[in-house]
């Protein structure tokens, strides 16, 4: 009796406890290193995109959160063999017309419900606030806008946001854990592709301040004969890999403190046929993503 009651004492209920009025933040910094092989010559792409989100929590339920975000700062920087681009929200070039577009996002509110075990039940309202926001540069022609539209909409819509927050929110146990125990979370990811990814979790370490969380995922193309439209050109992702991550959440209220995400991809993109390419094309390809996640 004495061993099952210390064993069960050991025993931690990983959970989200957040306070009604309360902000929390993440501080996103994300470099990805994109490697393709294109006629027997290789290109290089490296890409480093920065974010500050804040939540507000506005109502505590119980078994979810209602919230509050916004984007309090987007950046975006890209290293090509063609060259360098850089946009900032911060920006107020009217010849740069992207970081204009990111800083009409800047402070503009959208609800999210969140479980307490970090699921996102609900966003709303982010796809119209993209696109009462593009209807504000009238020079665009229809398009572009429906072009730029797509393409926002992939990098930072509903399902975009809910697949990357849920990352790092949604990593918690359905039971009760020991240290040294592990479980298993399926995610969906949203970007260039739908991706499936698997994290088998392991509760690390507890101490007073915080919780240590690793990972092991293994990732794959959602659906592998499905084309995107990306920039006029139908794509499809034949790809597979791997992550790892650590992290350290507040021992008392469940929130991130920091988040370290090592990502590798690897494998083929086709470009079906087309009138610029009729025989379309087969890209072997590789992708190295570093992504630190803070609370500041």
């Amino acid at each position: 009796m004495l061993a099952t009651t210390v064993c069960q004492a050991q025993k931690a209920e990983l959970i989200l406890k957040l306070d009604a009025g309360k902000e929390y933040k993440q501080n996103t910094s994300s470099k990805a290193t994109v490697s393709q092989e294109i006629n027997g010559q290789t290109m290089v792409i490296t890409m480093i995109i920065k974010g500050v989100v804040s939540y507000l929590v506005k109502t505590v339920n119980e078994s979810d959160y209602d919230m509050d975000v916004r984007y309090q700062s987007l950046s975006m920087s890209m290293q090509m063999p063609q060259g360098n681009m850089e946009f900032n929200s911060d920006k107020k070039d009217e010849s740069d017309v992207f970081s204009l577009i990111l800083g009409q996002i800047i402070d503009k509110p959208f609800g999210v419900k969140m479980t307490k075990k970090g699921k996102i039940l609900e966003v709303k309202n982010i796809e119209s606030i993209w696109g009462s926001m593009l209807n504000k540069f009238p020079k665009l022609s229809e398009a572009q806008l429906a072009q730029m539209k797509a393409q926002l909409m992939k990098a930072y819509g509903e399902e975009a946001f809910r697949g990357n927050i849920e990352m790092v929110t949604a990593i918690f146990s359905d039971n009760s854990v020991s240290k040294g125990e592990t479980w298993t979370i399926n995610t969906k990811l949203e970007a260039a592709m739908s991706a499936n990814m698997a994290t088998v979790y392991k509760f690390l370490e507890k101490t007073d301040d915080y919780i240590l969380i690793v990972g092991e995922s293994t990732i794959e193309t959602a659906d592998k004969d499905a084309y995107i439209e990306t920039n006029g050109m139908p794509l499809r992702y034949d790809l597979t890999g791997t992550a790892v991550s650590e992290i350290k959440i507040d021992a008392t209220t469940g929130w991130i403190i920091e988040a370290k995400t090592n990502q590798e991809l690897g494998g083929d993109t086709y470009i079906k046929e087309n009138d610029k390419i009729p025989n379309g094309m087969k890209i072997p390809m590789k992708m190295i993503n570093e992504t630190l996640i803070t609370n500041e």
